[in-house]
């Protein structure tokens, strides 16, 4: 009876094993990293666009909200501990997934295969596009949690730049597309969506909600160039104005208010 006889040593060293789930710390990260996107990231994105579209109101109702978040209780635990961090895990871990990856749609142009190569490309436009609008809204000029009446104007300063302008535009497509088929990729692998069928029908309800969060997206870029052009530095009135009977959400808003009458004694 033959036996097997093991093949002889090449003298070549193992190369580093593909990434595979199930094993090791890959199904667990993978896992975490699929969460991360709908709670709290996905959230975060849905929060963030409801409240870029109060700038369709004005610059004084944008004021408003972003003073609004600003006074939530522990807010700067609520962002390290809901945005920042789980953001920077899910943008590091998926660039790491997506580099090991391969894609393969020249020699199989399935549908399947698309989506992927796209939701790789739209990654990477997030990534990069988040690392810049953090950094120049947040923690660069004015500091808008100090000064929320500002938040209009410094948003309208940047979107001025035709380059800019189209940078916005285009990242927000990336990211609508990117969370609404995460959401779908999801549901498939948590077990929410079994079978084809299932999978379909949930694919045209992501379609639906992502169109719907672009859509909200792409109008309130238009509200900060189109809408209010050329919008107050700041409407934060301070204690030396008083705000007349006036839409709020008027242009040239500081231009109206008009100063308080001083009061002087009689003798």
């Amino acid at each position: 009876m033959a036996t097997a006889v093991p093949p002889a040593s090449t003298g070549q060293r193992r190369g580093v094993e593909p990434l595979r789930a199930g094993k090791g710390y890959s199904f667990l990260l993978r896992k975490l990293h699929s969460l991360s996107g709908i709670v709290p990231i996905g959230a975060f994105l849905i929060e963030h666009i409801l409240s870029n579209f109060e700038a369709l109101k004005g610059p004084a109702a944008y004021a408003a909200q972003v003073k609004f978040l600003n006074a939530l209780p522990l807010v700067r635990v609520l962002e390290w501990g809901f945005i920042f961090l789980p953001l920077a895990f899910h943008a590091l871990y998926g660039v790491y997934i997506a580099l090991r990856g391969k894609s393969n749609v020249i020699y199989y142009p399935w549908a399947g295969n698309w989506m992927y190569m796209t939701q790789r490309w739209t990654g990477y436009i997030a990534f990069v596009y988040i690392i810049q609008h953090v950094l120049r809204q947040r923690f660069l000029g004015d500091s808008l949690p100090e000064h929320p009446g500002m938040a209009f104007h410094k948003v309208q300063v940047e979107l001025a730049n035709p380059w800019m302008l189209a940078v916005y535009i285009i990242a927000m497509i990336a990211v609508c597309w990117h969370f609404s088929y995460g959401v779908w990729l999801f549901a498939a692998k948590w077990g929410i969506t079994p079978g084809n069928v299932a999978r379909r029908r949930f694919a045209y309800v992501c379609a639906v909600g992502g169109i719907l969060l672009c859509g909200l997206g792409l109008a309130s870029i238009y509200a900060f160039v189109v809408q209010y052009p050329n919008a107050p530095e700041d409407v934060t009135p301070s204690s030396q104005l008083v705000h007349p009977t006036i839409n709020l959400g008027a242009p040239y808003l500081a231009e109206m208010w008009e100063a308080k009458p001083a009061v002087t004694a009689q003798a």
